[in-house]
Order: structure tokens, then sequence, then C-alpha cells
């Protein structure tokens, strides 16, 4: 089944009629040695160049990679380039897969901004040396895709959600559709603050998922509302200023999120979810926080 959803009422599937997929159970981070705000790309950082408290930064960043081996994930540590203070954001540069027989294989990203470009080969060399199929598109055909910054896995189903219209295209999900043999549910993105598909959904499990709704069309919200029984919806403050949408939740039960989501964290505990509060306040002058900052592997 693979083919692009862009219209809710093409959406002739449930959850059920999806093929299986094993919850990834490694997480990729690179070290924040160099990370810095150095130019503008997005608004957040608006007003930061320069001013990261990088021992800060290396402190929340810790706390964050020790909470997933806690959680039992092995985590594979990459080295920084000190040419590239964005690397940090590792969800943005590949769309790493997993096939039936447990063959590995990865898109790497075409990076919207120049200045992130070169990141890319970089994580490539850690899919090579991971036993990754590596897949790079068409540069000429595709000019803006940022990985699982916009391409994100329903959990353990094969199925993509697919964000468009500022670092991702609409037109390459048709070819990641088919290279991937898998569906893609295309949302687009609407208020520049919510640049990637992961700073405003969070998939939690099958069931559930976490979005800032004023981020989508009405068609986009009746997609998601058609897919998940149980949608959480963030506030304008936590959205926008804490990033709530970009926490993560590898196992279906623990979420990681930034510290100070009240509105949200309560939902979700409500919800029986397992709420982990983290300081992420040095990488959202950066535009980007819990979930930017990993990338989930077979």
């Amino acid at each position: 089944m693979s083919r692009v959803i862009t219209q809710s009422d093409q959406l002739d599937f449930t959850l059920a009629d999806l093929e299986d997929m094993p919850a990834p159970g490694k997480v990729m981070v690179v070290h924040p040695k160099y990370f810095d705000v150095k130019y503008v790309i997005n608004p957040h950082m608006e007003g930061n160049i320069g001013d990261i408290n990088k021992e800060e930064a290396e402190t929340e960043w810790n706390r964050l990679r020790d909470a997933y081996n806690n959680l039992g994930l092995y985590v594979h540590e990459v080295g920084p380039q000190e040419e590239y203070p964005d690397m940090v954001f590792c969800a943005n540069q590949s769309l790493p897969n997993i096939k039936a027989d447990g063959t590995k294989e990865v898109i790497m990203s075409v990076m919207h901004s120049p200045e992130r470009k070169g990141e890319v080969p970089h994580i490539e060399k850690v899919y090579e040396e991971s036993s990754y199929k590596v897949i790079h598109l068409d540069e000429s055909q595709f000019t803006d895709f940022e990985g699982m910054g916009d391409a994100i896995w329903h959990y353990k189903k094969r199925l993509i959600w697919g964000g468009y219209g500022y670092r991702s295209s609409k037109d390459v999900y048709d070819h990641i559709a088919e290279t991937l043999d898998t569906p893609v549910i295309a949302l687009e993105l609407i208020d520049e603050k919510f640049y990637h598909l992961d700073t405003c959904l969070c998939i939690l499990n099958e069931e559930t998922v976490l979005i800032y709704p004023k981020a989508f069309t009405e068609d986009g919200l009746a997609k998601i509302r058609k897919i998940f029984s149980t949608v959480i919806e963030a506030n304008t403050f936590e959205a926008e200023e804490l990033f709530a949408c970009n926490a993560t939740c590898p196992d279906g039960k623990n979420v990681l999120i930034q510290k100070g989501c009240v509105e949200v964290n309560a939902k979700l505990e409500e919800l029986g979810f397992i709420v982990h509060e983290f300081n992420t306040e040095e990488f959202l002058k950066s535009g980007g926080s819990v979930f930017c900052m990993k990338m989930l592997l077979w």
C-alpha cells in the first residue's frame, strides 16, 4: 500500500490494515560540544545569536542522553563537527526504515538550509557503519527533505506521517512511499513557528497523539482524527514557548518532554503515560527540543 494520502476522504484503511513494525531499540545522539546559534533559519533563533550557555547546554544534553539509557535503549553517541552547530538536532538528516525481513535502510536528507547541508555526510557514515543500506534522493528533483523532522513513523505500524510546507516538499513523499513501500499521510504545515512536523505532532502510541492544532489545516486535522482515537491538544504557550509537541515516547509509555508543560503533562498522566521532564532551554533558543535531539534506530 505504497501511496500518499493528501485528502482526508482518501483514508480508506485503519491501523489494523497496516503491517506491524518493531519499536526501535537504539537511539543516536550527537554531542553538543559545538552547539551554538550562529545564524537564523527559523523564527525561534531570532535574537539568540551568540547567546548559548554551552556548559548548561551540555548538562541538559547529558541528562537527556542518560534518560535513554535508563529506559533500556542502546545509545550511540556521535562526535560533533565544529562547522555544524545544529548537527546536535540529529532527527533531521535521515529517515531510517526496517523491512519485514529485518533489512535496514535509510533515506538521507536534502537539507533546506545551506548552513546545514554538510551535516548529512557525517550522519551517513554512522549508517554505513551500522549495516544500513543508504539511499540518496535525486537532488535535481527533490531539493527539500529534512528526514524525521518531517517524516515520522507511526508507532509500531508501517505508516509515515509526512509534514510539508517549510523544510520538506510535498512531492518527495510519492518517492518515499514507493521506495519504502509504505503509505504516507501528508500534512501541510501553516505556521512558520512550527516549521517541522515534529514541532507540532508527537506520536505517543498506536492510538494516541499530541498535537498543536493551529499548525495544521482543517483537512489535516481531519486526517489525524481519523487515525488516532485519542488526540491531545497543546495550548499555544506550551506549544510555542516550551515545544510541548517536540516530546518523544520511544516505548509507548514513557514520555520525555520539556520541563514546565503543565497542562499537557496533566493530560498525559491522566491517560496513564509516565512523564519525564527535562530542561532544554538552551536548545529552545535554536528552535529544537527533545525529539529533535535524537534519532531512534533499529
